[in-house]
């Protein structure tokens, strides 16, 4: 398996400042690992429940019996199915002296966060593992890593064809098992129906009465299963950045797989010749290269956006900072330039920098505040961003 330092460090670092710590993320994204490595580097007692595993079910019948007597670390493994223990964890957290630390694994279930948060507000932090990153791959590995995704069994399979059939076996198992956890009660060919239009649909504004349309359900339906499935990692909804400029702005959000190999499992795309030559390439790399930044730059949901305008002036990305707005325009070519559309969103939304992410293999400037960057370049450019 991969190293994933960054990750480690992280969680260690919350469990130093926090008695319980969440550590969300997509089914199969690496958690448990990540779990794993931190227990063999605690420093103490270590122990764990899997709460899909009957007998650990058992033993936490009584949750404040079971756990009040433990010390060290204590890891609860897909606490999404027994949001009932987070009364006993507040309890538990607020005992002096402390005796135990809570690291909780999630597959990010809205229930797990509503619970979380009203049982142990001041008292949870939390860390969200994503697939691996361009950090955590060998340099120039980066096709691989785009057309396979970022789940580490796929990433790592011995070829292509079995990280395919990894990824297939994952959507299916998605639908027939994790969905109705979600709350939702759709049949799996209706959803595998539903998350292949979102594939279709990937890089594009979100529009529900279109799909709504499509498959006989109302909009607010479409729309839920469409939040639920962004609760759980596997969809990402790039909200759309509007402000008083005298234009007329989109303010629907865009829609993507979050993981470019499932979005490759949906579209049937089984090695990387089929997917050079397909019509969604570029939202492919979009998608890709969208989701790279965003990790790179550690950047929190409420800090990035998107922005178009009905005339036709778009921006990919743009990350907010405190008072500092920084834009990335994503293009699939080695030869970038400078457009209209990038000169309006620069002046419009008053960028610090512009970022133009491509293909290529040169990073050079454009324009006074625009950037060309290759995407080998990109952690360069993120680190040098803070």
């Amino acid at each position: 398996m991969l190293e994933r330092p960054s990750h480690l460090r992280a969680v260690r670092r919350l469990l130093a400042s926090f008695p319980v710590v969440g550590l969300l993320g997509a089914r199969q994204v690496g958690k448990t690992t990540l779990a794993a490595a931190i227990g063999r580097a605690w420093r103490g007692e270590v122990t764990r429940f899997d709460l899909e595993d009957p007998a650990a079910i058992a033993r936490l019948a009584d949750p404040m019996l079971a756990l009040a007597g433990l010390r060290g670390l204590v890891i609860l493994d897909e606490i999404q199915h027994r949001p009932e223990l987070f009364p006993s964890l507040r309890v538990l957290a607020d005992r002096r002296p402390n005796k135990a630390r809570f690291l909780v694994l999630g597959s990010a279930s809205p229930q797990l966060l509503r619970q979380s948060a009203e049982s142990l507000a001041g008292r949870i932090g939390y860390h969200f593992l994503p697939g691996l990153g361009l950090a955590e791959v060998p340099p120039g590995h980066w096709h691989r890593l785009w057309l396979r995704g970022g789940f580490p069994r796929a990433y790592l399979a011995r070829s292509e064809a079995a990280s395919f059939e990894w990824r297939r076996q994952f959507l299916r198992t998605f639908l027939e098992r994790d969905l109705s956890q979600l709350g939702i009660v759709a049949g799996a060919q209706a959803m595998y129906r539903f998350w292949s239009m979102l594939a279709h649909g990937h890089g594009q504004p979100w529009n529900a009465s279109e799909i709504g349309r499509s498959m006989g359900l109302a909009d607010t339906t479409v729309r839920s299963y469409l939040d639920k499935m962004t609760d759980a990692f596997v969809m990402r909804q790039l909200q759309p950045w509007h402000e008083n400029l005298g234009k007329r702005q989109v303010k629907a959000p865009k829609i993507y797989v979050r993981d470019t190999g499932l979005l490759h499992a949906l579209l049937d795309l089984r090695t990387g010749r089929q997917l050079d030559v397909h019509a969604r390439v570029g939202a492919s790399w979009e998608g890709f290269v969208i989701d790279q930044i965003i990790q790179a730059l550690d950047a929190a949901v409420h800090e990035c956006y998107y922005w178009r305008t009905h005339a036709g002036a778009e921006l990919d990305l743009l990350i907010t900072r405190g008072a500092r707005r920084i834009g990335f325009e994503v293009k699939r070519t080695t030869a970038p330039a400078l457009t209209l559309s990038m000169k309006t969103a620069l002046a419009d939304l008053k960028l610090k920098q512009l970022y133009v992410v491509h293909a290529g293999e040169a990073t050079f400037p454009l324009a006074r505040q625009v950037q060309a960057v290759a995407f080998a370049d990109l952690l360069q450019v993120a680190a040098a961003l803070g």
